[in-house]
């Protein structure tokens, strides 16, 4: 996708976005790019730790053991999401997303200031409970604002942030570290945080609803999320697709070097297809999930992600043919992933942010079941004829798409009237 695409839907969106005499309407043109650039930052310091490891490693004294624990406690701490992102639904949106920028900023800055492996267990929790608490506000933010026949291109834009931090963000953290050292990284996300922090500040209006007084509680808000059947479905949807996901991505690293008996390069190289395929199904999503139906563009993400996954099994029997296999899995699987956002903003309006929190907190969940499944499964699918290790993998990770294509027929949305409208 040359840059130029990616500027004319940019150029297309904000014109749609500004076509109005209302402000509301008009601000949106600059607060959807604003909250690109955020979670641009937000999410880089998610990435980078994994391509970084042994550099962070080797700075803090620990070993790769050590540093994988620091990241599995990161993980546990989704359980936290609803908890923390029920401030968005009980203070207003501008409240969460202005205090998970705060957490984001404290972590980093402690890190900065406080170098060793403690304060960098602290840092990966502080930051992660920070994005767990923007992003939801965000999206729910949007759901308020923007009409749900036009949600997709508006979140399937903010979605470009994850992406945009692997193919920009990553890479410059990486020149930083190469000029300033390991620890370089943190103050300077610590003053892109304070740079967010303000710029959201400034950008952001006051919550109508906390203006009008009304305050639901945190536990209110869950109950309301797990007493309701299409809520439930709409996590269990995010936990089985993204534990579908995970089996691959746990294993793939060491299946090319098992397959191919590559290294560093390949798996640079395999790295850079997976961030431009996220890219890809971003900007597809901005251009086919609102006119498809987020429901039926979800239905057809699924059954397309396992197609994928079976012709990896025939694909990786080359070096080119694995790397284009997984292309088609990491397209299909973030197209199906970003397609469902928009889809769960409007199950429960009344408890947005708490809701999308849980749906994130089941994709992170489903993580931690790939995460453990995958190397018994790798290890049990070296048969004579397949590629070392996939076949159980494909198998299982098609049986849970199956599994996540059943909840997907129980999620029901309701679409307001109250949403403020975008041509």
């Amino acid at each position: 996708m040359r840059a130029g695409g990616i500027i004319s839907i940019f150029q297309l969106s904000g014109r749609a976005l500004a076509k109005s005499s209302n402000p509301l309407k008009r601000s949106l043109f600059v607060q959807v790019p604003a909250f690109i650039l955020v979670r641009v930052v937000l999410n880089t310091m998610i990435r980078m730790v994994y391509p970084f490891m042994p550099v962070f490693g080797r700075g803090l004294g620990v070993e790769l053991h050590q540093l994988s624990w620091a990241l599995t406690l990161r993980s546990l701490s989704g359980v936290l999401g609803p908890f923390l992102a029920s401030i968005g639904d009980s203070r207003g949106r501008k409240a969460g997303m202005i205090f998970g920028l705060l957490l984001f900023t404290l972590g980093t800055g402690l890190m900065a200031f406080r170098p060793s492996y403690p304060t960098f267990v602290l840092t990966l929790i502080l930051t992660i409970a920070g994005n767990l608490t923007f992003i939801p506000s965000m999206q729910a933010y949007l759901g308020d604002r923007v009409p749900y026949r036009r949600r997709g291109l508006v979140l399937g834009l903010t979605e470009l942030g994850w992406s945009l931090a692997f193919i920009i963000g990553v890479p410059l953290v990486g020149f930083i570290i190469a000029r300033r050292g390991w620890l370089a990284p943190f103050p300077f996300l610590t003053l892109l945080g304070i740079g967010s922090f303000i710029l959201l500040g400034v950008l952001l209006p006051k919550d109508a609803r906390i203006a009008s007084g009304s305050h639901p509680g945190v536990w209110q808000n869950l109950r309301q999320v797990i007493t309701f059947p299409p809520a439930l479905a709409g996590i269990a949807l995010g936990f089985l697709m993204s534990g579908s996901n995970e089996l691959v991505n746990l294993i793939f690293g060491v299946w090319l070097e098992d397959s191919f008996q590559v290294k560093v390069a390949a798996l640079a190289t395999a790295s850079a297809v997976i961030g431009f395929s996220e890219l890809g199904a971003e900007l597809l999503v901005t251009s086919f999930t609102d006119w498809l139906g987020k429901r039926r563009a979800v239905a057809i993400g699924l059954a397309l992600n396992c197609l994928a996954a079976l012709a990896l099994s025939a694909l990786g029997r080359s070096l080119t043919g694995a790397l284009l296999g997984l292309f088609l899995l990491y397209l299909t699987f973030e197209f199906t992933l970003v397609s469902s956002i928009p889809l769960m903003t409007e199950v429960m309006p009344s408890a947005r942010a708490t809701l999308m929190a849980a749906f994130i907190a089941g994709t992170a969940t489903g993580r931690a079941l790939g995460a453990l499944l995958a190397p018994p499964l790798y290890e049990l699918g070296r048969v004579p004829g397949a590629p070392p290790g996939l076949l159980a993998i494909v198998l299982v990770a098609v049986g849970l798409n199956l599994l996540a294509m059943f909840t997907l027929r129980i999620i029901r949305v309701a679409i307001p009237s109250s949403a403020i409208e975008v041509p």
